[in-house]
C-alpha cells in the first residue's frame, strides 16, 4: 500500500525519479508523454492543479491522499500546464499528443510521397502541427508577437516544402527505395528551420536562467541557443526510427501477393508501425538531455557574465533554465 503523503515529505516542483540519469529522466517522460493524459477532461486537470498548488503551500487537498495520488496529480498536471507561465496549453500541443497525431501524420507522409501535391500538403500538415508544438512548448514567459508567429511559421513551412520537393528531384534516378526517405529527411531538415524561427523571440532576448537555489539571475540568449540545439537533436530523434524503419518493411512487404491484393492497406500498416515506434521514441528522446539544463557562467553572454562575476558568483559556477520541449 502506497505511503500516505501527510507521512512523506515530498518535493513536488521536482520531478518524482532522479533527472541526473537517463532513465530517470526517460521514466518520466513516458509518464507525461502518454497519450491517455489527453482524455482528462478540463475538470480532472483543474482538479489536478489543485492538488498540486495546495501542496506547493503545504495543504493535502483531501484526507487518506496516497504518494502515489499525489504523484499522479503532478503527472496530469505536468502533461497539461506550461512549467513557467502555468498556463494550461493547446491539447494538440502537449507532449501527450505527439504519439496520436505523428502517427498518423508521419503515416501518411510516407504512404503519399510519389506526387508533388501530396509533398506539399503533407509538409504543410507536418510543419503546421510541428509550430504549434514548437511554440506551445517553448522556453520561458516571454510571449512572442502574432507578427513574429506568422512568419516564423511561413518560413517554416516553405523550408520544409522546398527540402521535400528538392530531395524528391535529386533521388529520380536513383533506386526506388531511396525515394521513400525524402520524408524523413525533409524533416529533419525542416525541424532544424522550424524550432529556431518559432522560437527566435528566445535567441533574440534570451531565456531566463537561475541559479542554484532557484533565484532568477537574468536572461540569456546563449542559454536559448544550446536549449533549441539540445530540442532539435530530440526532435530529429524522435523520427528516426518511425521515418527509416516503417519505409524498409513496405518496401519488402509490397512485394509479397497479399499485399498486392490488398493496397489499400499501405497506409494502416505504415500509421500502426509509426505509432509503436512513436510510443516509444517520444518519451525516450525526450529523455536525452535533462529537462532543467544549464550552462557556466563562463559561457552566458557577455553583460549577463560580468554582472554575475560583479555579484560575486564565478565563472565555474552553473546556471539553470528550462530547454522546453
Amino acid at each position: 500500500m502506497s505511503e500516505l503523503v501527510h507521512d512523506a515529505k515530498i518535493k513536488i516542483d521536482d520531478p518524482r525519479y532522479d533527472q541526473n540519469t537517463y532513465s530517470g529522466r526517460a521514466k518520466h517522460f513516458f509518464l507525461t508523454t502518454n497519450p491517455l493524459n489527453l482524455l482528462a477532461t478540463s475538470q480532472q486537470l483543474d482538479e489536478a492543479k489543485r492538488i498540486v498548488e495546495e501542496y506547493r503551500h503545504g495543504v493535502i487537498a483531501r484526507t487518506g491522499m496516497t504518494v502515489d495520488d499525489l504523484w499522479s496529480a503532478k503527472y496530469l498536471y505536468d502533461s497539461a500546464f506550461h512549467p513557467e507561465t502555468k498556463e494550461k496549453m493547446f491539447i494538440l500541443g502537449r507532449m501527450s499528443a505527439q504519439v496520436p497525431c505523428n502517427m498518423l501524420i508521419t503515416g501518411f507522409m510516407l504512404t503519399f510521397y510519389k506526387t508533388v501535391p501530396a509533398i506539399v500538403f503533407w509538409q504543410f500538415v507536418n510543419q503546421s502541427f510541428n509550430s504549434i508544438v514548437n511554440y506551445t512548448n517553448r522556453s520561458g514567459d516571454k510571449p512572442i508577437t502574432n507578427t513574429d508567429l506568422m512568419k516564423s511559421y511561413a518560413v517554416a513551412t516553405s523550408a520544409a516544402t522546398a527540402t521535400a520537393l528538392g530531395l524528391k528531384a535529386a533521388v529520380s534516378k536513383l533506386p526506388p527505395i531511396m525515394a521513400r526517405f525524402v520524408p524523413f529527411a525533409a524533416v529533419a531538415g525542416a525541424n532544424c528551420v522550424n524550432l529556431p524561427f518559432m522560437r527566435w523571440n528566445e535567441i533574440r532576448d534570451g531565456i531566463a536562467v537561475f541559479d542554484k537555489d532557484g533565484n532568477r539571475v537574468g536572461e540569456s540568449s546563449q542559454a536559448a541557443k544550446k536549449a533549441i540545439t539540445q530540442v532539435v537533436l530530440s526532435r530529429i530523434g524522435m523520427a528516426v526510427p518511425g521515418m527509416i524503419i516503417p519505409p524498409i518493411i513496405m518496401n519488402s512487404l509490397e512485394q509479397k501477393p497479399f499485399m498486392r491484393r490488398r493496397p489499400w492497406l499501405n497506409s494502416p500498416i505504415q500509421i500502426a508501425l509509426c505509432g509503436v515506434f512513436l510510443t516509444f521514441t517520444t518519451p525516450m528522446c525526450c529523455a536525452l538531455f535533462p529537462q532543467k539544463s544549464s550552462l557556466p557562467v563562463a559561457k552566458l553572454d557577455a553583460n549577463l557574465r560580468e554582472k554575475l562575476l560583479r555579484d560575486g558568483m564565478k565563472e565555474t559556477d552553473r546556471v539553470y533554465f528550462n530547454k522546453g520541449l
